[in-house]
């Protein structure tokens, strides 16, 4: 007779999965902090949105609405969608995750790129899955890498669009061209939580695909430019068929009321989302030319954060930087989990909290090359 375990155990595979770890978000006591770490807009939520959301506290006994139904209604409003082809869920994340428990099971495969956000492989490997990386060309997703490691085993393929933490992106021809490629059976994500930084005329978010074809969803967020990433809120446009299967698993209650609230005000409130992506567009290119002119390599970005490269010379590496602008109370985004232990991501942020990094950064480089 088998002698039963002494404490519960989860299930293979699990302890094979590597968590994820957010970036730091406090500086050293007595030193304000500016936090660039977390792609969190400068210019913080709507006005509205925070009425919206206090307006929801004398109702907190109450149960959500399930079916989100005035959020997808602000949503289809906002983008002229079927409203009954869209799912909100806790963040984009939460999206993500029921993707792959919808239609992953053990020894299936999840295809993502070698620097694609730290959540596909998770997803992947908590359905019971096999992730399998596919190269990036110049830190850009690489169709063509992707397609050669299709199998029959493959149920999804997950693309961040742009790319977190590498800010660059896929033009639309080429996600057309991957997708023309892809079995008809397997689900093309398209992770589109920094679409609304994009200024290229070469780029779209992946609405019309996914109103098109029946293996495509594109995923947004309220997090980045609406400034709701404390609440927690997101959505993805899918075919019938896909919706009808993640509703099958979601939470019945998965996107708070407040959030709901939330999400409706900030939708409506157009003005304020232009002001946030016209700073982004203003500082964007002076943070990158700045960085650049002090001798470090910048990744060309889209998306409202740029990926800065260190030497890999004792007292100028990444970790240096890190180690002397948090000191100054500054704090960026340590990539080695991304596969790049010598770069750090920069979100951009005020106007004071981008020059005080710039001037760090340039203190930086003047005290490393006198070293």
């Amino acid at each position: 007779m088998n002698q039963r375990p002494v404490r519960p155990g989860p299930r293979p595979g699990v302890l094979d999965i590597a968590a994820y770890v957010p970036g730091r978000s406090k500086a050293p006591d007595g030193v304000r902090l500016h936090k660039l770490s977390s792609n969190e807009t400068p210019l913080g939520p709507s006005p509205a949105a925070i009425a919206a959301y206090r307006d929801t506290g004398s109702k907190l006994d109450l149960y959500p609405d399930g079916s989100q139904r005035q959020l997808r209604e602000a949503i289809s409003d906002t983008f002229g969608l079927n409203a009954e082809r869209i799912v909100c869920g806790a963040g984009s994340d939460d999206l993500l995750y029921l993707i792959a428990h919808a239609f992953i099971g053990p020894g299936d495969e999840g295809i993502y790129t070698e620097h694609g956000f730290a959540i596909y492989p998770i997803a992947i490997r908590a359905a019971g899955g096999i992730p399998v990386v596919a190269p990036e060309r110049h830190l850009t997703t690489d169709v063509d890498a992707i397609l050669a490691r299709v199998s029959d085993r493959t149920r999804v393929v997950y693309i961040a669009n742009p790319n977190n933490p590498t800010g660059t992106y896929l033009p639309f021809d080429e996600v057309r061209r991957l997708h023309a490629a892809l079995p008809s059976d397997v689900v093309l994500v398209l992770d589109a939580a920094y679409a609304e930084y994009v200024q290229r005329n070469d780029y779209e978010s992946g609405i019309e695909l996914a109103a098109t074809a029946e293996n495509v969803v594109m995923t947004r967020t309220f997090s980045k430019i609406h400034g709701l990433a404390g609440l927690r809120v997101g959505w993805c446009y899918a075919p019938a068929g896909v919706v009808d299967a993640i509703n099958r698993i979601r939470g019945p209650f998965n996107v708070s009321a407040p959030a709901i609230a939330a999400g409706v005000a900030s939708l409506r409130d157009r003005a304020h989302i232009e002001r946030a992506a016209a700073h982004n567009a203003e500082w964007l290119p002076r943070v990158a030319d700045a960085v650049a002119r002090l001798g470090f390599t910048v990744t060309p970005s889209v998306a409202n954060f740029v990926l800065i490269h260190f030497p890999d010379t004792p007292g100028r590496t990444a970790a240096d930087a890190d180690a002397f602008l948090f000191e100054r109370g500054i704090v960026l985004r340590r990539v080695e989990a991304y596969g790049l232990p010598n770069a750090l991501r920069m979100t951009i942020g005020t106007a004071e909290a981008n020059e005080v990094t710039l001037a760090a950064l340039a203190a930086f480089a003047a005290q490393s090359k006198a070293a």
